[in-house]
């Protein structure tokens, strides 16, 4: 899929908008931060649009990501050319895993530790934190998850609850094999419908060959900041334990 550099800072900039506000994002707003005409941030738009990377909920909305966007987002987050990311975004993120390193690093019981890098992703992302502990699976942040708007709809609680019932022995089958795995919306192997992005980190650990730390949430993410922060948590458990 060939898009223009334009085109891939303005895809950036939904995401990240829509990420913050929740809210579609209009052809006004990308116009102010790209300084030039809504005109042609709409003609841009028309093209990402075209190639399914981004979506207008109604007629009168600006745009939001789909599952098409966010996936050419990630796959493209490590190219050069998609642009570097602002030194707050950074520094936030520096934040963030330091935060990560203190709090695990004080734990003296593995268990201890694992715990703590699951409710600081919460604390840090928003998001429900999961781990497989020896076999079983960890959840923490189940009220953090449903109080952000996409649940508001009482079908998608219940559906994200059925996924969660049926995560822990597909994580034990499937054992994704990658460092870090991210599956977006619809490509998630169960709850394909729930509207939800899993992005786990396996890491070695004494408990078992496949174990995991990662988040649940909402499509609707800062993937760049959470796939950063679920990597380190991974890369720390795996350094202690």
């Amino acid at each position: 899929m060939e898009i223009t550099l334009r085109q891939k800072e303005i895809l950036s900039q939904i995401i990240e908008e829509y990420a913050e506000t929740a809210s579609p994002v209009g052809s006004v707003t990308m116009a102010k931060l790209f300084n030039v005409s809504p005109a042609t941030i709409r003609a841009e738009m028309a093209r990402l649009e075209g190639l399914g990377l981004i979506a207008q909920p109604h007629t009168s909305a600006g745009r939001v990501p789909t599952d098409a966007g966010y996936r050419y987002y990630v796959n493209n987050l490590n190219n050069t050319s998609w642009g570097v990311r602002e030194d707050a975004a950074r520094k936030s993120l520096e934040r963030g895993t330091h935060a990560l390193d203190v709090r695990v690093g004080a734990q003296s019981r593995a268990d201890a530790a694992i715990r703590g890098a699951v409710d600081s992703l919460v604390e840090l992302t928003g998001n429900l934190g999961l781990a497989t502990i020896g076999g079983q699976l960890y959840l923490s942040g189940i009220s953090r998850l449903f109080t952000q708007p996409e649940f508001v709809d009482t079908r998608r609680v219940q559906s994200v609850a059925k996924l969660l019932d049926e995560l822990e022995p597909w994580l034990r089958e499937a054992a994704p094999g990658e460092p870090l795995n991210i599956f977006i919306g619809h490509e998630n192997p169960i709850g394909k419908n729930s509207e939800v992005s899993l992005i786990i980190s396996r890491f070695k650990s004494p408990f078992s060959d496949h174990s995991y730390i990662g988040v649940l949430g909402p499509t609707r993410q800062n993937y760049s900041r959470v796939m950063a922060l679920v990597s380190h948590a991974g890369q720390v458990l795996e350094d202690i334990l």
